[in-house]
């Protein structure tokens, strides 16, 4: 039975213009679900997250909630009123009754999420702010709680946190993120708006990619078979059309219809699936692989009368073509990294070495090349040219903003028009026009859709020069670095050759190796075998090694698991036969997907104990 109904639309169109955002709208959000919410920039992926909230009037449709429920919605800007402390923001929506009871509530998360409750709200940077709405909204509790990017800004440390947190989360959530990490280890569902259709798929994003590559796949099957279809009906239509004009006009008209509808619905499947193709960027060739060297250099900040030691002997050789992963909590020296790297700044003490041809290309997250008021054009052509250089070839400014996803009636508008992914998505298109020998990126993913980063991703591999990456996505900088540079404060950095998993991996094994061994005390056998021997007693036998004897706790668990498998088994087969019905979907959609979602669980039950069943047994046998 699937779980009870907490938000309902149905059939429902909105309308900005003459062209509808969306249009036969309706979609099912159950309680306890976790949703990723995907789709490009411009998808509506606002506008539907307003709907779910109700400040987003339907032109045509029904909205239907259960009575009393809370919706709590994290968006991306929070803007700070004068005079008001973090706390106070934070507990602003919280009855005056119900405070006292939440006060230990604000303390955790906001201590989870590095923010002072005291802080004033208009002192705070945009990250910081950030963190206050997400403090907000967690502090809340609401039986849908709606998240617009919650990971910027945050280190991965409290990524994580809020990974665990968001899992252990009693109501319901609904996620829209750029980070595939974080959406695959929270959700197990998803709703992907795709050309104002929106499509839900009964698991979570980790199957993302396997689920929406099957649909378009389909979907370019469907577009050959109806183009065949057309074209015998043109070749029809093209014989003896005289002989027949009058009795077969309706016919025509249908030809017509057919190719025009076919030619826009491969218009519409092309645009979907259109990625960003650049042509292969190449560092400029040097003698030497050495490019920038810091030789025990130490840099020290002062904050309050306070000292804090940022780099502490530090030494690095960097290589031409090397790929590095910074990673860090805010305030651990990524930034003082990168300004020491770009002469910005000079060591207390040490030297920094760079070769004197050494360019840099610099993605800045606060996007301060940007001028709210240049246009798009201005800010790819300064000059005002309409042809711009991309990597040694002229290209029209218009045809450059298309492959960058724009469309190119935009490039008038100004930078102040544009959404923060959009700016990251000029920012970009600046940049790797012609990139210099060494392109850092700090926090390129931010704002950023999928099919943007995985555009991102396929420049960076092919990239030739050194690449500095300084992000928090971890399944980006699997796919774009080879080295890990960590800073873990107090003036600590830790280096990793491969990617986050890499790093994590070591970590945790030095973590590991770094915990005391517990002294095993001495058995009876021992302490006789031990007496033995020092008395010259050579003769008295070894002890034989016996099995390990499990806990009473253990024994009983152990004892319980095959029943559990046995049941677990009964339910995966009980499902499957549902799911053989050829017209199940068609007569319940819901109910397929209640049944497909219930089997995942069951197999991943399944799973469970079996893998517990093993590990009791190898530690009786051991």
């Amino acid at each position: 039975m699937p779980p009870p109904l907490a938000l309902s639309v149905k059939d429902a169109m909105v309308r900005y213009s003459d062209v509808p955002v969306f249009e036969n709208l309706s979609f099912n959000i159950h309680k306890g679900a976790r949703i990723a919410l995907v789709g490009k920039n411009g998808a509506g992926k606002s506008t539907l997250m307003n709907i779910i909230t109700g400040r987003q009037d339907l032109d045509e449709g029904e909205r239907w909630e259960e009575q009393g429920l809370s919706i709590g919605y994290l968006q991306q800007e929070v803007i700070p009123k004068e005079g008001q402390s973090i706390y106070d923001y934070v507990i602003q929506e919280i009855p005056e009754e119900e405070r006292e009871l939440h006060a230990y509530k604000v303390d955790i998360v906001t201590d989870a999420l590095q923010i002072d409750p005291q802080a004033m709200l208009t002192r705070l940077s945009g990250g910081q702010l950030r963190r206050a709405g997400l403090a907000r909204a967690l502090v809340e509790e609401p039986d849908i709680l709606l998240l617009d990017e919650p990971t910027n800004h945050l280190d991965l440390e409290v990524i994580e946190w809020l990974e665990g947190y968001l899992k252990a989360y009693r109501g319901t959530l609904l996620c829209v993120s750029h980070d595939r990490t974080f959406l695959a280890n929270i959700t197990n569902q998803i709703f992907w708006l795709d050309r104002g259709d929106l499509k839900v798929c009964p698991r979570g994003f980790g199957h993302f990619e396997e689920w929406s590559t099957m649909l378009l796949e389909q979907e370019e099957r469907e577009l050959r078979n109806r183009k065949s279809i057309v074209a015998q009906e043109v070749e029809w239509a093209s014989r003896g059309v005289k002989a027949r004009r009058k009795r077969n006009m309706r016919r025509l008209e249908l030809v017509k219809e057919m190719r025009d509808q076919l030619k826009a619905d491969e218009s519409s499947y092309r645009k979907a699936t259109n990625k960003i193709k650049m042509e292969t960027p190449k560092g400029i060739e040097e003698n030497s692989k050495i490019v920038a060297e810091f030789y025990n250099v130490h840099k020290t900040f002062e904050e309050d009368h306070k000292v804090i030691p940022i780099l502490k002997g530090f030494s690095l050789r960097i290589q031409r073509g090397e790929r590095i992963g910074i990673l860090g909590k805010n305030g651990s020296g990524k930034s003082t990294f990168l300004k020491l790297l770009m002469g910005q700044i000079d060591p207390d003490q040490g030297r920094v070495k760079r070769r004197k041809e050494l360019e840099f290309s610099y993605f800045d997250q606060k996007r301060s090349d940007l001028n709210p008021e240049d246009t798009l054009r201005k800010v790819l052509a300064p000059a005002g040219n309409d042809y711009i250089n991309v990597m040694g070839k002229q290209r029209h400014v218009c045809g450059y903003l298309k492959d960058f996803l724009f469309d190119p009636a935009r490039s008038y508008d100004k930078v102040s028009q544009l959404s923060g992914g959009q700016k990251n998505r000029l920012m970009l298109a600046k940049i790797l026009a012609n990139p210099q020998t060494c392109l850092i990126l700090d926090e390129p993913t931010n704002d950023l859709d999928m099919d943007t980063l995985d555009m991102l991703e396929e420049i960076l591999i092919q990239y030739q020069g050194t690449l500095i990456i300084v992000s928090h996505d971890r399944d980006f900088l699997d796919q774009t670095v080879t080295k890990i540079l960590a800073f873990e404060g107090e003036g600590k950095v830790q280096s990793c050759v491969g990617g986050y998993t890499d790093y994590i991996a070591m970590r945790d094994k030095e973590n590991d190796s770094a915990k005391p061994a517990a002294k095993p005390s001495k058995t009876k056998d021992e302490s006789v075998q031990q007496n033995v021997q020092q008395s010259g007693e050579d003769s008295a036998p070894a002890p034989k090694k016996q099995a390990k004897k499990l806990s009473y706790k253990l024994e009983r668990e152990l004892g319980q698991l095959p029943d559990k498998i046995e049941k677990a088994q009964g339910e995966v087969a009980a499902f499957n036969e549902q799911l053989l019905d050829a017209d199940f979907y068609q007569r319940d959609p819901d109910g397929f997907h209640s049944v497909t979602q219930a089997l995942a669980d069951a197999e991943a039950k399944l799973d469970r104990y079996e893998t517990r069943w093993l590990e009791l047994e190898e530690m009786k046998a051991s």
